[in-house]
């Protein structure tokens, strides 16, 4: 869809302010790092509670974007670009892709429920692919922003849509269902999830529910508490395993390590095998089967094409790649929409200069084979893409539309050309259609690494950060600690994370961790808060900011700044006021002064202290003393030299208990990573990381048998033992072992027998469904960090940054 200024205006009831009404608009983002934006792009500044997509707009302008929905324009900005003015962005979002949508009329289906969306609208994607031109929502893109989005990647080609819609509060479906307009219904489940936005179950039916006002018909596992709040004029189509009135009766079977449906309908009854065993993957194959049998299809391609459903990865992850090479994987979609998300990713994490794409034909995109490719290039030139890989016989004829090309009719023929492609320094996008195998590629090019792996959320990071922002002024600044490889999670995906959340420092230990740091492409100011006199050069060099605790260090540093005749250097000065770590006392606060009035080789950046128990709220005098001296000191710093500096003294705990001393700026550290020291905080923060691993192997014991070093374990039955590998030299506890300690394997708990030993331990799977290759989660959801630190007498800081570095950190976003 291609609209003037003059139409959009109309369109959303704005109030124009700018000179150029009849400008093209080819594009919508509301991404501000997006390469793709240009001067056909129109921006929506998104605000939420603690973020303002305002705040990017200037430099939006210097790259040429120059149209905006703003709900005010920026004083310096007046006059320099068209902006729009409306109440609310989000709502105007919707509103413009409700515009969008009502210019279609082909079946829509629209899915909602707890559990389940994303993989119901992939496998419906699958199935019906070979029929339809179908646009769907890419990845989750299910929520009040996210909806729209997707909306708008409808084009005239496409005849059929498949869009989830997600919601967390009340009074937010109706939004999404004006959008959405779907002509058919499913609902997957109803869950625990977001249930602290309901009173009650029967309100969130209700807000689900209100998805499907107008559908022609309702797919829904048939539940008399659900039918309940179904509107009786809206049609239903239902499936049970209980209830023969049901319209479709469905009964399951074990068989192998398949599930086998007996279905019976309209009086006819078939088999259908599909390659999964739990209770979600069944739920979610009988919906899409539901799906097709509404549509219908006959019964042998329902069987035939429900056997070849996959698992299904819903996030793009960050791997570490031979030859210093970053790898972005998205190796199991392609089409248009989530090809723009992935390229957006690749600009965000990337490490390096050069970037390299390795494609897949791309399916669905509603266009023609020659406009489609055209618009690829595009994207790859806006993108900055240094090589394209093409595998396909489709791509492969569009070749020519991209520079410095390569490509192969297939996975065989790259493989078979792999040595000489030349991997190296680079950020790489792996994006293919399942047909393609491109999970092979990423083989290929991943860093060999042992197949336990820590996973980082991404968007558990920013949940977190804007959580803590919440408890602040709008004025307070925010330091984020990313030392101790950002707390075991690692530092530059999270960096990069934090600068485009615009956090106003980062703090590191020692000066390598910053210089790293700054050597990836860091350009925050970064605090090190432990400088060493040996890297005072280093620091100076890389334009790092050095913490001063003493004035020993403060005559060494100011010596060296005059030797290389530097002036006006950055400093922080630290302030002991009962930690007793590091700092300034209030004896020695006099020399300090002399040492610094009148110095102009030296600018004090920042005044701080350090909260020794802000953790405790037993300690709230001993704190409140702190604060008292803090003020006390800083003051007569400020005073003296006559000087304004950021002053900061909290710590995320005392972000939490003290937020009245926030003063210019706060320190967050373990927060950001989702844990939190108060049991009712953590409810509200996000699990960040999930160290992974999987089965080596399983074997039976006899009663009387042992198990690992010393037999600290001896069976009392017959038993069935699965063995990890990982240990304590990856940084698992040994005081965590022989029965104090469990790891989750297919959801449920498998106790650790006997001891931890160095790069293994062995768990009790006697009443766990499992096999060798499963995946075992050692911590996240389950067990949690705090959990784990509490069993072995210890704090959550030393469990995740005790994780050994030869565990492979993975990055994803949902």
């Amino acid at each position: 869809m291609t609209l003037s200024i003059r139409n959009i205006v109309s369109i959303l009831k704005a109030d124009w302010h700018g000179n150029n009404d009849i400008s093209v608009i080819d594009n919508i983002s509301i991404d501000s790092r997006s390469l793709q934006n240009d001067k056909n792009t129109l921006f929506f500044a998104i605000n939420g509670p603690n973020h303002n997509g305002h705040q990017y707009i200037e430099d939006l302008i210097e790259k040429n974007v120059c149209n905006f929905v703003v709900t005010e324009v920026p004083e310096n900005l007046s006059g320099k670009a068209n902006f729009l003015v409306v109440e609310d962005t989000v709502e105007a979002l919707q509103k413009f892709a409700a515009f969008h949508r009502s210019k279609f009329d082909f079946p829509v289906i629209g899915i909602t429920g707890s559990n389940g969306k994303t993989i119901v609208k992939e496998w419906l994607n699958f199935l019906l692919s070979p029929d339809y031109n179908i646009i769907r929502s890419p990845k989750s893109y299910n929520s009040q922003v996210g909806v729209p989005l997707s909306i708008l990647g409808i084009n005239e080609n496409h005849n059929l849509g498949i869009f989830e819609a997600g919601i967390s509060l009340k009074n937010e479906m109706e939004n999404l269902q004006k959008i959405i307009l779907p002509t058919i219904g499913i609902l997957t489940n109803i869950g625990s999830a977001h249930d602290e936005g309901f009173n009650d179950i029967g309100e969130k039916i209700k807000e689900k529910l209100k998805l499907f006002l107008n559908v022609k018909v309702l797919i829904l596992n048939k539940n008399k508490t659900i039918l309940a709040f179904v509107n009786p004029k809206i049609k239903t189509f239902t499936w049970s395993s209980d209830d023969g009135k049901a319209d479709v009766f469905v009964t399951t079977k074990k068989h192998g390590e398949n599930t086998l449906l007996h279905i019976t309908y309209q009086g006819e009854t078939f088999t259908i095998h599909i390659p999964f065993q739990d209770q979600a993957s069944i739920e979610n194959a009988i919906n899409c089967m539901m799906v097709m049998l509404y549509f219908g299809y006959n019964n042998k391609t329902i069987q035939s094409r429900m056997a070849q459903l996959y698992p299904v990865e819903m996030r793009l992850k960050v791997k570490n790649g031979q030859n210093n090479c970053t790898l972005i994987d998205d190796s199991y979609s392609s089409d248009f929409q989530s090809l723009k998300i992935a390229l957006d990713f690749l600009e965000h994490q990337k490490q390096h200069k050069k970037k390299t794409i390795i494609l897949s034909d791309i399916f669905q995109s509603g266009l023609n084979n020659e406009e489609l490719y055209s618009q690829v290039s595009q994207l790859v030139i806006s993108n900055k893409i240094s090589r394209v890989i093409g595998i396909g016989e489709t791509i492969s004829r569009y070749k020519h539309k991209f520079i410095n090309c390569i490509c192969f009719p297939d996975f065989e023929n790259f493989s078979k050309s792999f040595e000489n492609l030349e991997f190296d320094n680079e950020t790489i996008l792996i994006k293919g259609a399942r047909d393609f195998h491109f999970e092979k590629i990423v083989s290929l090019l991943e860093e060999k690494t042992h197949e336990t792996i820590l996973e980082i959320n991404l968007n558990a990071i920013s949940h977190n950060l804007n959580y803590f922002k919440s408890k602040l002024n709008s004025k307070t600044k925010i330091m984020v600690m990313v030392k101790a490889f950002g707390y075991g999670n690692g530092g530059f995906e999270i960096a990069k994370l934090l600068e485009h959340h615009k956090v106003n420092y980062l703090g590191v230990a020692f000066a390598d961790e910053g210089i790293s740091l700054k050597n990836s492409g860091i350009n925050i100011p970064i605090m090190v808060m432990n400088p060493e006199s040996t890297s005072f050069s280093a620091i100076i060099q890389h334009k790092l900011e050095p913490e001063i605790y003493s004035i020993r260090e403060l005559k060494a540093f100011l010596k060296l700044l005059e030797t290389k005749k530097v002036k006006h250097f950055p400093i922080h000065i630290k302030l002991d006021t009962g930690m007793h770590r590091l700092g300034f006392e209030e004896n020695n606060l006099d020399e300090l002064i002399q040492l610094l009035k009148n110095n102009e080789l030296v600018t004090i950046k920042s005044i701080l202290s350090h909260l020794a128990t802000s953790d405790d709220l037993n300690e709230s005098d001993f704190v409140n003393n702190q604060i008292d001296l803090f003020e006390k000191l800083s003051n007569k710093l400020k005073s003296e030299l006559n000087v304004n500096p950021i002053r900061h003294i909290l710590n995320t705990s005392g972000i939490s208990n003290f937020t009245k001393a926030q003063y210019d700026m706060v320190r967050l550290g373990i927060g950001l990573y989702g844990i939190s020291n108060d049991v009712e905080e953590q409810k509200f923060l996000e699990n960040v990381s999930t160290l992974k691993s999987i089965i080596s192997q399983i074997r039976t014991i006899n009663a009387g048998e042992s198990v690992g070093y010393g037999r600290r374990f001896i069976a009392s039955k017959e038993t069935k033992i699965a063995t990890i590998p990982i240990g304590y030299a990856d940084g698992i506890r040994r005081s965590w072992g022989n029965n104090k300690g469990y790891v989750m394997i297919n959801g449920k708990e498998a106790k650790i027998i006997g001891s931890i030993c160095m790069d293994m331990l062995m768990v009790d799977v006697s009443n766990i469904e499992c096999k060798e290759g499963n995946t075992v989660v050692i911590f996240g959801e389950k067990p949690t960090v705090n959990e784990i630190a509490i069993a072995t007498e210890t704090i959550s800081y030393e469990i995740l940054t005790s994780i050994s570095q030869r565990v492979k950190r993975v990055f994803y976003r949902e």
